[in-house]
């Protein structure tokens, strides 16, 4: 049997071959050259991440950081805003009390230009049979001033009453009237200072006379305007304890009441026995001179008197008949 003849390959078909292969190759060459550098371009991916999240926190930190010191600029900022308005709270409460002190300063100077000109008016309207009839025991006028008020005393004592209802209603009155009463004697020899119930404001100097310096009229001034004694509203204990304690027939006195109630006690029994303990030397004229004034707290708080109008009877009483003088202050309400 005849063989069929084996079929050359053409050269085309080996080229073509060999060019398929060097292709697989050269991508099988690529894979693995790839696979080789993988690890690398990870290994750095994971290293610039971890430089961005620590760079990330580190923002975050200041950010925080930023965020508390604000916060702490608020609470500071609202701290200072409280701080000023209780300033602003303060000074409108000063304000509010120097305007109210002002008023007060115009009335009574408005009433002082009134009782001065009444004072005048009624020294004019004096007749020779008036002067005949008061002779030698008529005043002289160069011993009173505004109000009638006589200033010839060498010597001073306050009592004051000291009770709730003066030092919630009157006490900024009561200071003026202290502070004006000074300013009447521009110099005295010596100064006392009692509250109703005879306690003494300052107890080193019980039983003897403070000196008159403009430093201890500060002192008192300052002292009044915190001064807590307790008291019963009744100046008769006051009035015996200082007539007790500091009369001397060689000394010229004036004591000066300041009050709004007689709460206990009778006016009578009260008088004598002030008259008792406050007699007459051979010229007639009493130990210790007695001035009073009075506070309408009970008018202003009640529009009525009562006990308020006790402790004016006994005081006119008192004045009357230990040459000293009765003053009446205005009411609030009629201001």
């Amino acid at each position: 049997m005849r063989k069929k003849p084996r079929r050359e390959l053409s050269s085309l078909s080996l080229s073509f071959l060999d060019a398929v292969t060097c292709g697989f190759g050269a991508i099988i060459l690529l894979l693995v050259i790839a696979k080789i550098f993988e690890p690398i371009r990870l290994e750095e991916s994971d290293d610039e991440l971890d430089g961005l999240i620590a760079l990330y926190e580190e923002e975050i930190f200041d950010i925080l950081g930023e965020v508390d010191q604000v916060r702490r600029q608020q609470l500071s900022t609202e701290n200072d805003i409280e701080v000023e308005e209780e300033t602003i709270v303060a000074l409108e409460r000063e304000l509010t009390r120097i305007r109210a002190a002002y008023q007060n300063e115009q009335t009574e100077t408005e009433i002082s230009e009134q009782l001065a000109g009444q004072l005048a008016t009624a020294k004019q309207s004096l007749t020779e049979e008036m002067e005949r009839l008061l002779g030698e025991n008529r005043p002289r006028p160069e011993d009173y001033k505004v109000g009638g008020i006589p200033v010839d005393s060498e010597y001073i004592i306050f009592v004051i009453d000291t009770s709730g209802s003066m030092k919630r209603y009157e006490w900024d009155r009561v200071q003026q009237q202290i502070r004006e009463t000074l300013e009447v004697y521009p110099t005295v020899k010596g100064i006392q200072v009692l509250n109703d119930e005879g306690n003494h404001m300052f107890l080193s100097y019980r039983g003897e006379w403070m000196p008159d310096t403009p430093v201890r009229r500060e002192a008192i001034l300052d002292a009044l305007s915190n001064w807590d004694a307790f008291s019963n509203s009744s100046p008769r204990r006051g009035i015996l304890e200082a007539i007790n304690l500091y009369y001397d027939p060689t000394k010229k006195i004036s004591l000066y009441v300041y009050s709004d109630d007689l709460s206990t006690g009778s006016i009578n029994a009260i008088v004598r026995e002030i008259d008792a303990r406050n007699q007459a030397n051979t010229e007639g004229d009493r130990l210790v001179r007695i001035h009073a004034v009075a506070f309408p707290v009970y008018w202003d708080v009640t529009g009525a008197m009562g006990t308020g109008g006790d402790y004016a009877t006994l005081m006119r009483i008192l004045c009357q008949r230990n040459g000293g003088t009765f003053v009446a202050l205005p009411s609030r309400s009629s201001r």
